[in-house]
């Protein structure tokens, strides 16, 4: 059973070799990479803030600050490129913030339009 915020084993599978702390890497070997990959992704997704992350995701400061150095480093960027590349648009959205409508489609006047006549009381004219 898949969690609402979790990876599937198969997401997992496309990432994980792209991330630092593997054992065949020079430096110290990362604790549970996948842990902390769902706990970066249940913050964005659920839109808490870090110290609201849930226990089982470890110390929120220690889970910020490691994102924080995956950030500096780019491995975030070269993680979503790669992913970019191979896309699978499971996550594909459009909302209404990026589309852009011409000015008319809300019903402004358009240059150099006549004004709708009106009677003398201010009201539109039927003529």
């Amino acid at each position: 059973m898949t969690r609402r915020y979790g990876l599937r084993d198969d997401q997992w599978k496309r990432i994980e070799n792209l991330l630092p702390g593997r054992a065949e890497t020079v430096g110290v070997t990362a604790e549970d990479n996948r842990l902390f990959v769902e706990a970066v992704l249940y913050r964005y997704r659920a839109g808490v803030p870090w110290r609201d992350l849930p226990e089982r995701f470890g110390d929120w400061k220690n889970v910020h600050r490691r994102h924080s150095r995956w950030s500096a480093s780019g491995v975030w960027e070269t993680l979503f490129k790669t992913l970019a590349a191979d896309a699978d648009n499971e996550y594909v959205m459009i909302d209404s913030t990026i589309i852009r409508a011409h000015q008319h489609s809300a019903g402004a006047r358009k240059k150099g339009g006549k004004k709708p006549k009106t009677s003398a009381n201010g009201k539109p004219s039927d003529d």
